[in-house]
């Protein structure tokens, strides 16, 4: 028996979709816990890109039980256009269950989160949102007015509940952002049909993990997004709106912390964002530029262009702590060949010339901060062939070795590719 969780060390968009994959291979089930369709896992298996952005990635290995937890916001249109596509490639859904306590995005959330980006940038203050209605699903489970998977399946729920919130929903568009009514009616008729597609997928997913934990078999829990965009931990208020650390992946699956064995966290070999806030490492120069059209860094979801930047030991340290990884993967290691000289974020130096080995806790101190770096001579050599630590350069073993050593954390997988064959396990 081992249940497994796999978390974001960075800002997301770690490649953690190429880590679940291969891990699920080796996994009886896997939970996604947390978030919806605003994070985005793409996998590359046998020459073909799945971009999947509900559905867990163990769903490419038939007879592996793929579970959506209660901690997720899902919006069913999406999922249903996503069992859809993968239809197309012969893959099968018997095994999908969907937790009934998973809170659905509803046509008001998706209209509400994009008028208030709107205002909110006429301020200067736009968060930078995907668009989704992910943090207005999350706003209303904690006023404790969403509705959730188990109504969309119950007609009469769905029908008393969406118009009660849909008339306040309507009254917030119209009265305050000058928006567009929604039409209630029409909304509630589609999700009742969308509930009945989905109807035989809904299932106690805590209950159904516990079954698997305690007949010995292996578990995976799958997180989304990462620990920099956690509510309380990351950089607020530049963050999603649930918890993406490893507590919150087993609270969103319904499965006992004490339960884990191992917690991998993924991170690149160098950092990426997406949205506003600050950036210690980010680099605006060419190099940036040469990062991000090789590691063809642009969202699984938005295809929006993600700002680059060296590797920040800081941020990965608190990641390490906070998690309690075990095991550090470092993804697209092959990006950086070509660059003369690499860079390493070991600190940050405060304006007063405090210098900080550790991540602050607020975004005000963090704004006040720049790198402190150590330089490796870069490689140009195609590492994409590699398949074991000693296929890898010298310069390449020293600068992963470099990492683990300022991260405090193992490293036991390192990506040289985007196909799940291009990984190196040591």
């Amino acid at each position: 028996m081992a249940v497994n969780v796999i978390i974001g060390t960075q800002w997301g968009d770690e490649a953690k979709g190429k880590t679940i994959d291969i891990l699920a291979e080796k996994s009886d089930a896997v939970v996604r816990a947390q978030g919806g369709n605003n994070a985005g896992h793409t996998v590359v298996a046998d020459g073909v890109t799945y971009k999947l952005n509900l559905i867990p990635s163990g769903i490419l290995h038939k007879g592996t039980l793929c579970m959506l937890g209660a901690g997720m916001v899902i919006d069913p249109r999406v999922l249903l256009s996503e069992m859809e596509k993968l239809t197309a490639y012969g893959i099968t859904f018997e095994n999908l269950k969907i937790d009934p306590r998973a809170h659905l995005i509803m046509p008001w959330h998706i209209a509400l989160d994009n008028l208030s980006e709107k205002y909110k940038s006429n301020s200067g203050s736009s968060i930078g949102t995907t668009g989704r209605g992910i943090g207005p699903c999350y706003a209303d489970k904690y006023e404790r007015v969403g509705l959730r998977i188990y109504d969309i399946a119950h007609p009469e729920a769905l029908k008393t509940k969406a118009t009660a919130t849909g008339e306040l929903k309507n009254r917030i568009i119209t009265e305050i952002y000058g928006g567009e009514p929604l039409d209630i009616d029409s909304i509630i008729a589609e999700y009742a049909a969308l509930g009945e597609k989905l109807k035989p997928f809904i299932d106690d997913v805590s209950v159904l993990a516990d079954k698997v934990i305690k007949s010995g078999k292996t578990l995976l829990l799958e997180g989304a997004q990462a620990t920099l965009l956690d509510i309380d931990f990351g950089t607020y208020p530049y963050v999603t709106s649930s918890h993406p650390i490893s507590a919150g992946v087993a609270n969103g699956a319904g499965v006992a912390p004490n339960v884990v064995d191992k917690v991998y966290g993924v991170a690149k070999a160098y950092t990426t964002r997406v949205g506003e806030g600050p950036f210690p490492t980010e680099l605006k120069d060419d190099i940036g530029d040469y990062i991000r059209e090789k590691g063809q860094e642009f969202g699984t979801t938005t295809g929006r262009p993600r700002r680059t930047g060296w590797f920040d030991a800081v941020i990965v340290r608190h990641a390490v702590r906070l998690n309690g990884i075990t095991d550090l993967v470092i993804g697209k290691l092959d990006t950086l060949s070509g660059i003369e000289t690499l860079k390493i974020c070991t600190s940050y130096k405060k304006s007063d010339g405090t210098t900080l080995d550790y991540f602050p806790s607020v975004l005000e101190e963090l704004a006040d901060c720049t790198p402190v770096y150590e330089e490796f001579p870069g490689f140009d050599d195609d590492i994409t062939a590699a398949r074991t630590w000693e296929d890898l350069p010298g310069i390449c073993q020293d600068y992963i070795l470099k990492l683990q050593k300022l991260c405090g954390c193992k490293v036991s997988m390192i990506g040289v590719g985007p196909d799940r064959v291009q990984q190196i396990n040591i």
